[in-house]
C-alpha cells in the first residue's frame, strides 16, 4: 500500500465521522458560506510571478517541516510578500493542518485561499466553502474521470475554482474538462515521493492554453521558475522551500524580489 493510498482509507474514515457530526445543512448556515470567492485564476494571471505559498507543518516524506510558528504569523507574511494566492493543507493526521486553519486564513487575507486536501466526495467541497476557500484541490491520482467531473461541477455551482493536480499524461487527458481552471503539475511521484522537475517541462505542451498552469513541487530558486515561465508555466505552488524558514513570508518576500 502506496502512501496515498494509507492517506486515502483514513480520509475515508475521517469523512464518516464528520458526516455524522456536522450535515450539510449546518455547514451551509455557518457565516463564510455565503461569501463571495475571490478567484485563483485571476490572480495567478495579474501576477507577473503567480505564486501560491503554503501554509504546511509537515508531510509524510519529510516529517515536520516547521510547527514552531503560529499560521497568524504565516498568513501576515504572506500577505506581505504579496503572493497570487496560499494554500492551506487541512489534513490533521498526515500534515497537522486544520480546518481551524483555513478559517484563520481567510479571515486574515483578501488573497484567493486554496484548501489543499485529499478530496474524494461532495461534502468535503462544501466544509471547503463554509470555512473560506475560494478554490480546491483535487488530485487526478486518486479520483476516476467521473468523479473528477462531479466534484468539480459541485465546486463550481457554489463558486469555487478548481485546481486539479496532475502527474503523467493519462492523468491529464481526463481532467480537460470545463468544470477545471487550473492545471497543476506536481513534479512530486506520490507513489514513491520522488522529485522531478522535468515531469512538468515534458507535460506542459499537452496542456491547452485555455487552462491556468501551474508547477508543484521540488522548486527551490528563481532561476528554475524563469525557465519553466518560458516553457510557458503561469504560476508555482510552493510551501516547503517557504516553510522549512523561521520567517516564511520574509522568505516569500526576498524570493519573490529575486524574480523581479
Amino acid at each position: 500500500m502506496t502512501i496515498l493510498d494509507q492517506i486515502i482509507k483514513t480520509k475515508e474514515i475521517e469523512l464518516q465521522y464528520s458526516k455524522d457530526n456536522t450535515s450539510i445543512l449546518e455547514l451551509e448556515k455557518l457565516p463564510v458560506f455565503e461569501r463571495s470567492t475571490f478567484s485563483l485564476s485571476n490572480s495567478i494571471k495579474n501576477s507577473f510571478h503567480g505564486i501560491i505559498a503554503e501554509h504546511k507543518r509537515k508531510s509524510p516524506s519529510k516529517s515536520i517541516i516547521n510547527d514552531s510558528i503560529s499560521i497568524n504569523q504565516v498568513i501576515d507574511g504572506y500577505n506581505n510578500a504579496g503572493v497570487s494566492g496560499i494554500s492551506v493543507l487541512t489534513d490533521n493526521k498526515y500534515f497537522k493542518g486544520s480546518l481551524e486553519d483555513l478559517l484563520i486564513a481567510r479571515n486574515m487575507t483578501k488573497i484567493p485561499v486554496l484548501r489543499k486536501e485529499f478530496i474524494i466526495d461532495e461534502y468535503q467541497i462544501i466544509e471547503a466553502k463554509a470555512y473560506g476557500a475560494d478554490a480546491i484541490l483535487l488530485i487526478a491520482a486518486c479520483l476516476s474521470i467521473q468523479k473528477i467531473k462531479s466534484l468539480s461541477e459541485c465546486a463550481k455551482s457554489i463558486g469555487l475554482e478548481v485546481l486539479i493536480e496532475i502527474h503523467n499524461l493519462e492523468e491529464l487527458n481526463g481532467c480537460l474538462i470545463d468544470s477545471i481552471d487550473i492545471i497543476g503539475v506536481n513534479n512530486r511521484n506520490l507513489k514513491t515521493f520522488k522529485v522531478d522537475i522535468q515531469t512538468s517541462k515534458n507535460l506542459i505542451k499537452y496542456i491547452p492554453s485555455d487552462f491556468i498552469k501551474i508547477s508543484e513541487s521540488g522548486l527551490s530558486n528563481p532561476i528554475e521558475l524563469k525557465e519553466l515561465k518560458e516553457f510557458g508555466f503561469d504560476g508555482f505552488l510552493m510551501g516547503e522551500n517557504f516553510m522549512k524558514h523561521t520567517d516564511p513570508g520574509l522568505e516569500a518576500l526576498e524570493f519573490i524580489n529575486r524574480l523581479k
